[in-house]
């Protein structure tokens, strides 16, 4: 390197001494902008030393961030000039187009000999994106043991308890002294790197009970573990929903569970820092289906970005022309009556949003659980009474403006009335919608949106013309 360089190098160092080690983020939480720029630069002049000072040394959601921060072909250079030093386990920490695209670049040596070193819930998260080949390329370059566990996972389908869990446990019979369990964790050297929970189960693996490590640690050597163990808490079987399993850990308020197959064997463990990221992943879910946009992420490109909104924007359109199907039964006393034109918009509008806020309480009750068959009619009566009460409010509001706009009082009692019954509307079908989708197996929160604004837009055109049409061109006669 010259002498320049060198200098370069050294101020880096000393810049990013302030940074303490890892700390790496502004104010904000983002990256330090100081900071991505000395990595670029690092990168660029293919300074090692500095990259495995302050950047391999990251913790790996730290390393995620700094990833997802940088460009794509800094990325790619990055991961290339660490080389084993890079720590695959920040893959699990990225938008899955970001993941994709660092592991397709890498060998497949590589990516097996970083497999065998992590964890085997974190090893499954990278490999389940890959293609079938590349997958059992990299499966027959491990060990058979990890090669077994890794394919056991995998074989469970996505998104459940079994994708999920970590195949390394401790498992001891219950006829074991808590002197030989102890002596057992001291000597084995296979063991995972964190656990709360020793696992007891008979000769065919199938589940007997758990015993806390406190509760270990605190009985003496001779005691029997059959004496002082538990009945599992809550064991979670391998194919239920990984969803459905993060909301046992909320309720029952565990920090791990024993994950067993149909015959109740113990095949695995699911951990409290998994089940935090499948509550995230579920709650984003949840919320990019609201809008329509699928499981688009900002690492995706235009082309992926524009495919996974075309379709429910086609369906809005359709849904639309509905919309103004109605608008021209009434063509000719909107042409006779201009305030009509002006006004109906508000109508439609805060019918939508009212209906998108029931809608929104809705699905996440729904996906919570908290809302069933059971609970229904009660929370269906409740929403219609927030509809009545917020028509009632509403209405009289644009009711006074509108009468004092145009200097009518008809008009103001007419948009006051349609406001009240597209409230109402709103309210019951931000939950009917909901229900019905979800009653007959479609996902309420990929459908409802659209569903929901399609009802109030129709009923508040309907309402606030077909009231004015009666009024001026029947009631005046």
């Amino acid at each position: 390197m010259s002498g320049t360089g060198e200098q370069e190098n050294e101020r880096r160092v000393v810049e990013d001494d302030a940074y303490n080690g890892s700390d790496i983020y502004a104010e904000d939480g983002s990256v330090r902008s100081d900071y991505l720029m000395h990595v670029g630069a690092a990168i660029a002049d293919r300074d090692l030393l500095y990259l495995r000072q302050h950047v391999a040394r990251l913790h790996a959601s730290e390393m995620g961030d700094v990833l997802e921060a940088i460009q794509p072909e800094q990325r790619r250079a990055l991961v290339s000039l660490l080389g084993d030093d890079f720590d695959l386990s920040a893959l699990t920490e990225v938008d899955e187009a970001i993941r994709l695209d660092i592991v397709e670049h890498l060998p497949n040596e590589q990516i097996a000999a970083a497999l065998g070193e992590m964890d085997s819930d974190d090893a499954v998260y990278i490999l389940e994106d890959l293609d079938q080949e590349d997958q059992e390329e990299i499966l027959s370059k491990l060990s058979f043991t990890e090669r077994v566990r890794l394919r056991r996972s995998l074989d469970y389908p996505e998104s459940t308890a079994g994708r999920r869990m970590q195949t390394e446990f401790v498992a001891v019979p219950p006829f074991w002294t808590v002197g030989q369990t102890i002596d057992y964790m001291r000597e084995d050297d296979d063991l995972p790197e964190s656990f709360t929970q020793i696992f007891v189960i008979d000769p065919t693996f199938k589940l007997l009970g758990a015993l806390d490590l406190d509760r270990l640690l605190r009985s003496k050597r001779s005691v029997k573990i059959e004496t002082i163990m538990r009945e599992t808490n809550h064991p979670v079987p391998a194919e239920m929903d990984q969803e459905e399993a993060a909301q046992l850990f909320e309720q029952y308020d565990l920090l791990s569970a024993a994950v067993v197959d149909e015959n109740n064997r113990l095949v695995g463990v699911l951990t409290i820092d998994d089940v935090v990221d499948v509550i995230q992943e579920e709650a984003e879910e949840d919320l990019m289906r609201l809008g329509g946009v699928g499981d688009e992420e900002l690492s995706d490109s235009i082309i992926d970005a524009s495919r996974s909104r075309v379709v429910w924007l086609l369906v809005n359109l359709l849904t639309a022309f509905l919309a103004a199907s109605v608008i021209s039964l009434f063509d000719a006393t909107i042409q006779q009556i201009v305030a009509l034109a002006v006004l109906m918009p508000i109508v439609a509008g805060m019918g939508g949003n009212a209906g998108s806020q029931t809608m929104t309480v809705t699905v996440r009750a729904l996906a919570t659980r908290n809302l069933d068959i059971h609970n229904a009619f009660r929370v269906i009566r409740r929403e219609a009474g927030v509809g009545l009460l917020n028509g009632l409010l509403f209405g009289v509001l644009i009711g006074i403006a509108a009468g004092a706009w145009f200097q009518d009082v008809n008009i103001g009692g007419i948009i006051a009335v349609a406001m009240l019954i597209n409230m109402i509307a709103a309210a019951l079908a931000g939950i009917m919608i909901p229900l019905l989708l979800d009653r007959f197996g479609a996902d309420p929160a990929v459908s409802s949106a659209v569903f929901v604004t399609t009802v109030t837009d129709v009923t508040g055109f309907f309402a606030f013309l077909g009231l004015a049409t009666w009024w001026f061109h029947i009631g005046m006669n």
